[in-house]
């Protein structure tokens, strides 16, 4: 078997509507809404999507310890870093660390780590060459 890519995370969260407005606004990322219900919220990030679940709900298939803030991943986004990291000021998103020169699953890029409502960590990556 050969995996071609990822199709969606999902994400325990604490308050959904907080996480929704985190992810849709500063992101800027669409709402599914014939993917979403009060305890479900499904964003297009991409060719991906990001699925923000409501971490107390015990509604269709979760798993076995779905604890809001235990998330950490990696967007890679096309504006420069000094527009990026503008933005998050923007929006009183304080930067954890960076930016850092990483490896990447596509070669070297540079990084920003911010939290979301539940403190998630989310890097959020420049490609140097792409």
């Amino acid at each position: 078997m050969k995996m071609r890519r990822l199709d969606h995370i999902v994400l325990y969260v604490n308050d959904i509507e907080a996480s929704r407005r985190f992810y849709h606004e500063v992101f800027d990322m669409p709402i599914i809404e014939n993917q979403s219900s009060e305890t479900v919220v499904t964003l297009r990030c991409g060719h991906q999507l990001i699925r923000l679940r409501q971490a107390n709900s015990n509604t269709g298939l979760v798993v076995a310890k779905a604890d809001a803030g235990t998330a950490d991943f990696c967007m890679v986004a096309r504006d420069s870093m000094d527009d990026i990291i503008r933005h998050f000021k923007s929006y009183e998103v304080p930067v954890v660390k960076g930016p850092l020169k990483k490896q990447g699953s596509e070669g070297e890029m540079e990084s920003i780590y911010v939290n979301d409502p539940d403190q998630n960590l989310v890097e959020v990556a420049v490609y140097q060459d792409k």
